[in-house]
Order: structure tokens, then sequence, then C-alpha cells
């Protein structure tokens, strides 16, 4: 018994960061890429990108690939970001977001609040120990790291934009770029403030830069101007600057860059002269100067890099996956395989074909890139049509696989589609504000289908049988049988009437909604019934069923699990570092979930089917870990566990070196008995030992496997 003893603690003092788990959670798939990009940070050969919802992204090979670098960084839509030193060597970096500031001590490995909490900070900008945040309501001031923070003037005053530049007589004048009220200057740290704005025709005021004793401020709809003398007097520098919407400045040596709505534009001469270099019909939210290295964060489109002051760029998106992706459709692709598509808020529609271990754009043609929802049905012709539903634009079809696409939108006269659905050759588009419309030519035309229909804020579409549902903001479900020409409200139990997705599974109707949870119908909508047992987040996003099974995912919670239509659920996170799922589908033997902000994510249904597995309703008198069965085994065994009370489980495999080779479980689940199939079909025989922890009991068994 001593030497096993000594053993198991030999094992478990070995350091376990850095090992990898054989597949057994959740895997990011490789995009989709690019998103939008708002905030850049250089610090030595460490380049930080702010991201809408991504968070932050660390590359340290200029751009060639990026990693997330989120842990703690609960906010995740990053207006602005800065660097300066900590005295102590290093550097601290600091996020201005949505929610706050944010800081981060070890290059954003890990981030802790630094106050402003819940307030929306739109720039960051450090002058010595100065740390200054320009929010929705003024200008902040910190001179601990943000430990702690004093109003700095400009109260109820959008600061878009602030810069740094000593004053001759050194100290440092401050340049608050705002939002309707022009450029203010502080030369007392904040204490108090002066209107320089002399000749600035226009006050919204996007960005701002120094270059030497030059002031530039970049202005929405009227270009760049120019202070030679601290702001007492501007005049605008905008020769060749053929788009006036300014989102953007950099200066590199005598070199100045401006970020447009349509693409870059270069000055040599201190803005008396622009010249375009390139990006055109791109919107440019960013500039840094790295080096000799120009990077561009654009909306919609990632992060671009040129080498040579702008005449050629390249997209730097390799592990920069953000941006919303709202829906997701699986199509056969005629080569025995399936092609998966991913409709996202900014960049359009993107293609895999290999269950998302590559993806590619497909938008030729699709004139708006913000897509809602996804729909693919036979053609006719041995093909399938790919239909697509914008937040602006209307529906567009594609015959060939997303690689050209055309706008059918001839009666469509609400063009927000937020849900379609197919029965048959009728294609259904549900829209904001104009109910549901039908087509019986693929989009060639539209009529509207709404007699009945109360509310018409479509947001879910669902067909069984000869039956349509529509999911409503805030009017329920309603029923059509047939094909939209009359609805009836079917709302009996139905308590959350803001229905964001529905799913069919035999003649039982799931309906997820806006904080009521999941809602179960085995009568066509007549009565319903909430299904939340262990559903402990209830913004229900999306659905998907696989079989007996049934997938929700939530706005936080991440993806949940019920094999028991609903009656009980369980959360399956397992490696799901965003929680946040708008988009479910099952293709094949996995599960693709699109985040808020982390692109689409796979999982084996295999995987999650087996490991959730609660084998009796009566609740276990201790915790306890059952040995294995079979043992030895060869490739799979059954591991069962019992849990007294609801705990967070961890369930993994080590080999005899204490590596970290499987992540089985690592969520939340109640008190109740389960069993988890492990195949060891990758590894090679030899004694693992398997480990459960939860709460505060932790136990470990050895596992035999034999070849």
């Amino acid at each position: 018994m001593k030497p096993v003893l000594r053993f198991l603690l030999l094992l478990f003092s070995v350091p376990l960061s850095g090992m990898n788990p054989l597949h057994a959670q959740w895997i990011q798939t490789s995009g989709p890429f690019g998103g939008t990009v708002q905030a850049f940070a250089v610090s030595g050969t460490n380049l930080f990108a702010g991201t809408a919802y991504g968070g932050v992204f660390l590359s340290t090979n200029n751009g060639t690939s990026w990693t997330a670098v989120n842990s703690g960084l609960t906010y995740t839509y990053v207006n602005a970001l800065a660097v300066s030193p900590n005295g102590a060597g290093g550097t601290n970096l600091f996020a201005g977001t949505f929610g706050g500031v944010f800081l981060s001590t070890n290059n954003g490995t890990s981030w802790t609040a630094a106050g402003l909490t819940f307030t929306d900070v739109r720039s960051l900008a450090v002058s010595g120990t100065n740390l200054f945040a320009g929010t929705f309501g003024g200008v902040f001031l910190s001179t601990n790291n943000g430990t702690s923070w004093t109003a700095a003037g400009l109260t109820d005053t959008d600061v878009r934009s602030l810069a740094v530049s000593p004053n001759g007589a050194g100290g440092t004048n401050l340049f608050a770029g705002t939002i309707g009220d022009g450029v203010f200057l502080s030369t007392n740290n904040g204490t108090s403030w002066t209107a320089v704005n002399s000749g600035l025709t226009n006050s919204n005021v996007y960005s701002l830069a120094v270059s030497g004793t030059n002031l530039l401020a970049g202005t929405y709809a009227s270009g760049v101007f120019l202070s030679t003398n601290n702001g007492t007097s501007w005049t605008a520098v905008n020769t060749g600057l053929t788009d006036t919407y300014i989102l953007a400045l950099a200066v590199s040596g005598t070199n100045l860059f401006a970020g447009t709505g349509d693409g870059v534009f270069l000055s040599t001469n201190n803005g008396t002269s622009w010249t375009g270099v390139g990006l055109t019909g791109i919107s440019v939210y960013a500039l840094a100067v790295s080096g000799t290295n120009l990077l561009a964060g654009t909306y919609a489109s990632g992060v671009f890099l040129s080498t040579n002051n702008g005449t050629s760029w390249t997209a730097v998106n390799t592990g920069l996956a953000n941006g919303l992706v709202n829906a997701l459709a699986v199509s056969p692709n005629g080569a025995g395989g399936t092609s998966l598509f991913a409709g996202t808020d900014v960049g359009g529609v993107f293609l895999s074909t290999n269950d998302g271990t590559s993806w590619t754009a497909v938008n030729s043609g699709l004139t708006y890139t913000d897509v809602l929802s996804l729909a693919v049905s036979p053609n006719g012709a041995g093909g399938t049509n790919l239909f697509a539903g914008t937040d602006g634009d209307g529906v567009f079809l594609s015959t060939n696989n997303g690689t050209s696409w055309t706008a059918v939108n001839s009666g469509l006269t609400y063009t927000s589609v937020p849900s379609l659905a197919i029965s048959g050759t009728n294609l259904f588009a549900g829209t904001i504000g104009g109910g549901v419309f039908l087509s019986t030519n693929n989009g060639t035309s539209w009529t509207t289908v709404n007699s009945g229909l109360t509310n018409t804020g479509v947001s879910a579409l669902a067909v069984s049988g000869t039956s349509l549902f529509a999911g409503t903001w805030g009017g329920g479900v309603f029923l059509s049988t047939d094909n939209g020409t009359s609805w009836t409200a079917v709302n009996s139990g139905l308590t959350g009437t803001y229905v964001w997705s529905l799913a069919v599974s035999g003649t039982t109707l799931f309906a997820g909604t806006d904080g009521g949870g999941v809602f179960l119908s085995t009568n066509n909508g007549t009565s319903w019934t909430a299904v939340n047992s262990g559903l402990t987040y209830t913004v229900v996003w999306s659905l998907a069923i696989s079989g007996t099974n049934l997938f929700a995912g939530t706005w936080a919670g991440g993806v949940f699990l019920s094999t028991d239509n609903g009656t009980s659920w369980t959360a399956v996170n397992s490696g799901l570092t965003n929680t946040y799922v708008w988009s479910l589908a099952v293709s094949g033997t996995s599960l693709f979930a699109g985040t808020l902000g982390a692109g689409v994510w796979r999982r084996p249904l295999s995987e999650m089917i087996t490991s959730v597995q609660n084998l009796s309703t009566t609740l276990p008198m201790n915790f306890r870990l059952e040995q294995n069965y079979p043992n030895p085994f060869n490739p799979a065994t059954t591991i069962s566990f019992s849990l007294q009370a609801e705990s967070f489980v961890s369930l993994k495999v080590f080999d005899a070196l204490g590596r970290e080779v499987s992540v089985l479980l690592s969520e939340e689940l109640p008190a109740g008995k389960y069993s988890h199939t492990w195949n060891a079909k990758a590894l090679p025989s030899g004694v693992y030992l398997c480990r459960l922890k939860a709460g505060e009991f932790m136990a470990t068994k050895k596992l035999m496997l034999l070849r």
C-alpha cells in the first residue's frame, strides 16, 4: 500500500499545466477569422489587437499568427488599448472596454478589473504615471494603475480620443477629442479644460495624433485638421483625401496615415496632400506602427499588414477569431462530404469543407455582410440552394456553395431577415417588423403571409409536417397550417414570449426564450410546459437536435444537453472558453457552436452524450469514484461516479509520468450517478490514472490499457 501511495503522491506532484487533452472537450475551429479590430498596442515585439466581442489577441510575429489572451477579461468589446512601464522592469497593458478598464501585467495571460466598472471606456492615454480614460461621460484619471480613479473633467461628454504631448515648459498637454464638442486642452492633468476649436468646422473628433509640434484631428465627415499651436487654431488639410470619415490616425517618422471608411491614406507633408494607399472599400478603425510595419485594424476584415508604407497589404488573421456567428448551416457538397456554412455579423458567409479546419469567405455578390440566418434546400438539379438572410438587405441566393450570390428580394419589403425556413418548394422569411414572407420560386418573388400574425417581429421559424411555427419578439409562438395564409397564437403556458429559437423532434416542439429557458409542446403549441431543470442559464439563443438528444445554446452559459426532452439538462462546456452561443448545428458526428467573439467550436456528439448519462434519479449518499469496467480494457472503458450534491466536476486521465492525456469532464453537474465512456484508441498500452474532483472530494483509480 505504501509504494502505491508514494507513486500517487509523485504522480500528482508533477506540474500538469500545458498538457493537452486528446479532444475530450470543445475545440475551437480555425475560424472564421477576421472580424472587427478597434484598437492596437505595441510593446516591444508584442502586438496586441482589441476587437469587437473577441477581446484581446496577441501576436509575437507581426500578425502572422494570433492568440486570444482573455482570461479574466469579462468584457470582450475592446475600444482602446494602452501600454506603460510597470516600474518593475515589465509593462502594464490596459484595455478599455464597454464595461470598464482591465489590467494585465503579463502580456494578456490574465486580466484584472481596474476600475470604472460598467463604464463605456472609449479611449486611453498614458502620461508618466498617469493613466487617462476617455468615456461616454468624460475623462477619468488614475495615478495607481487603475486601483482608483478620479473624475478629471468634461462630465457628460463623449470623449472618443485622447493624446498627450510635451508642452515645452516641462509639463504635458492632454488633448481630448469629443463627439459633438470638438477638441479640449488640459495643461494640468484634467483639473481644468479649455475648448480649442477655432477653425475646427466639425466637432465630431474620432482620432487625434501628435507629430512633433503638430497636432492632427480626424473628424467624422470633414477630414483631417492641423494645428501647429496646440489647438489655438486649426486648418483643414484634405487635398487628395477622397474619404473624409477619419476613424484612425498614426504617425511614422515624417509619414502620416489616416484610416477612413474607404481604406488608408498617406501624407508625407503633414496633411498638405494625401494619397490613397490601399484597402479601398474597407473601413479602417485602427492603425499602429511597429518598426517598419504598418498595421490596419478593420471593420469585418480583421488585420492587414504593410511593410512598405501602404504600397501593398497582406491580410494577417490566422488565429484572430472574433465577431458574432449568427447562423450555421450544413449541406452535402456533392463529393460525398459536407459543407459547413457560418453566417457572421460583419464578415458575411464563410465556408468550411473540413469540419472547421479551415474557412474561406464566400461573399462575391453578397452586398450586405451582416448575415442573420441561413437555409439549405435541394435545387431540383442534383445540387443545393443556399439562402442567406441579412440585417438590412434582404435575402441572397447561392447555387454554387457560396461562390457567388444574387439578391432575391422582389416583393420583400422588410429587409432584416433573422429567420428562414423551407417546406418543400416553399421558402419562408421571418422579418423584423414585416412578419412572414413566402416565396414559391426560390426568392424570385415574395408575398406577405401575415393574416392573424399580430406580432411582426419574427425571430425564429420551424416546420413540422404541414405546420409552420413562428417565434416572435414579445408575442410568443404562432401556428399556420396553410403555408402562412392564416396564423393563430399558440401560447397557453408559454410565459417566455420573446422566442429566439425553435426546434422540432418528431411531434415535439421546443421553444428557446429570452429569460424563460426552454418550453416543450407535444400538441402543436396548443399548450406549453417549461422544461428547465438543470438549465441554469435561461436566455436560449439556439437549439439543435441529434436523434433523441436536444442541445441548447445560451447567453453566457454555453451549451446544455438534454437526453429526455428537456426534463433535465446538463452543461457540456468542457474547453468552451466563450459561453455566448448564438448558433448550433449538427454535422456528421459533431456538434458545432457559433459564438459571440470566438468563432466556431466543434465537439464530438458521442463524447457529450456518453459523458452526461445520469443513471439514477435516487440521490447518492456520498461522493464516489467506481473502478472502471472493463479493466483491463481495449480501447474503451466505462468510468462511473456518484455525486452526493451538485458540484463542479473534473474528471481527468493521466499517464504514468503524471502527464494529462484526457479531460473527460470539466463542468457543473447536479447530484446523481453518472457514467462516462473513455476511448483510448490513440494511446499506447500501459497504466493510466483516472482522477475525479468534485468540490472538496478527490479520488483516483488505476486503469489498465492492454493492446
